[in-house]
């Protein structure tokens, strides 16, 4: 290994050009996670209202949902493994060819689910084969987000960084709340209709979702932080093994800082829909109306956040956001328990908006911690071990229902716990800012491959 010291990033500063250029690239990224998040979503309202009764229905009400449950997980545990293949090959071969590969997987395997025979067709058969594609759709996946990150910020100046690693993060709400109306839609058909052929279509509707991306994605140049690696022959051989030897601190706040943005989701979007609609009463589709109010409240509420990072710094906004979601946690779950449908909407909101804290700088805060030369590679990983934890959260929290008899306070205990993980992440992120901008400047790089 060399120790030549170079600049992580090129100098340039803004210009109109580089914004332009830089707001192209953002639209192809925001597209790309807008298609990841509407894939998981997709499947999340699938799980908790259809898969349950079309693919585990020997194991009962209860065996089913917990297995339809568990398969949003299955998806998960594999991400890891995504992340260290694609996040080598990110760091290696650059971040836009690795992109259109793992959104050409996501997107097929998505299509995919939407033609698997049921139990009633074809037995276990079915079941099977929608845990494999769930395997192949976290692969993918695991390699999309720290470059869809980094394909906006290595574009954008410096000073801008914070906002447009926020950018991307628009995805989630967008896929959600696509995926939402399909089944808003859906939800007019009879239910004989619904469970025969209607929960198909908005699995077959990732195909062209898929096209209008790789167009996006095709026609964006390599960014300039990755040209300038192999300009100057930095292109680390082994990325995973860099940032495991030099910093696994930072790859473990990293995981930290993730674990609210994508398990608050996870708890509010899957199985508070479920438990809502099963347990309290509420009409599913007033749970999903509320849930798809508090996404498009989040299309304005991102950029807003990602602008106040650049102001104070991501690290104090995701650490804001942790600190107020858990404060409201219990109380609005203790409201949930009979609450009018105004009343819901608010909850939904307050719910979906103050994680947003966290979620919208997450990107700017894990991309301040890292090299450019192993960066693709330490963002997958943070955030796809986030995300095996965060899968699994509807279970544990389904698992935790039965354990409690069903105490009011179940998920209010998993919101908080997820809370208070990111705010002690987001504090030593914050603390560790100065010195990874040093290392982001001096760190030791890898020779002439």
């Amino acid at each position: 290994m060399s120790t030549t010291t170079v600049p992580s990033t090129p100098a340039a500063g803004s210009s109109p050009q580089r914004d332009r250029v830089a707001r192209r690239v953002t639209w192809a990224s925001l597209v790309g996670t807008a298609l990841e998040s509407y894939d998981f979503y997709v499947f999340s309202y699938a799980a908790a209202f259809f898969a349950g009764p079309l693919f585990f229905a020997p194991l009962g009400a209860f065996g089913g949902t917990l297995s339809a449950l568990a398969t949003i997980g299955v998806g998960f545990i594999v991400r890891p493994l995504g992340a260290i293949v694609f996040g080598h090959l990110g760091d290696r071969i650059g971040r836009r060819r690795t992109l259109l590969l793992t959104i050409a997987i996501m997107g097929v395997a998505t299509g995919l689910i939407g033609v698997l025979p049921t139990y009633a067709a074809a037995g276990w058969l079915g079941a099977a084969l929608l845990v494999l594609l769930r395997l192949v759709q976290g692969f993918s996946l695991g390699g999309e987000w720290g470059g869809s990150i980094l394909l906006a910020t290595e574009h954008a100046s410096p000073r801008r960084r914070a906002f447009y690693a926020a950018m991307p993060q628009l995805g989630s709400p967008v896929g959600s709340i696509v995926s939402a109306v399909a089944y808003l839609v859906l939800a007019t058909l009879p239910h004989a209709a619904l469970l025969s052929w209607g929960w198909r279509i908005p699995f077959l509707l990732a195909i062209p979702l898929l096209l209008v991306s790789l167009y996006l994605r095709w026609s964006i140049d390599e960014t300039p932080v990755f040209r300038e690696l192999v300009r100057e022959h930095r292109v680390d051989r082994v990325p995973v093994l860099t940032v495991l030897r030099r910093r696994p601190l930072a790859l473990l706040v990293g995981v930290g800082a993730a674990l609210l943005g994508i398990g608050s989701y996870s708890l509010m979007n899957t199985y508070t829909l479920s438990y809502g609609s099963s347990a309290l009463g509420y009409d599913y589709d007033q749970l999903l109306l509320a849930t798809t109010i508090g996404g498009l409240l989040q299309l304005v509420t991102i950029p807003l956040f990602g602008a106040w990072a650049t102001r104070i710094g991501s690290a104090a906004v995701v650490a804001l956001g942790a600190a107020s979601t858990a404060v409201i946690a219990v109380p609005m779950y203790l409201l949930l328990q009979s609450a009018t449908f105004p009343v819901l909407v608010g909850m939904m909101i307050v719910g979906g908006i103050l994680p947003t804290l966290s979620w919208a700088a997450l990107g700017g805060l894990m991309s301040d911690l890292f090299a450019d030369h192993y960066c693709y590679s330490a963002l997958s990983i943070a955030y796809s071990v986030a995300a095996v934890v965060s899968g699994f959260v509807p279970s544990i929290t389904q698992l935790l229902a039965g354990a409690t008899h069903g105490a009011w306070w179940h998920p209010a205990i998993v919101l908080v716990v997820m809370s208070l993980v990111t705010l002690v992440a987001a504090i030593v992120a914050g603390r560790m800012r100065a010195s990874s901008r040093s290392a982001r400047a001096v760190d030791p790089v890898p020779a002439r491959p």
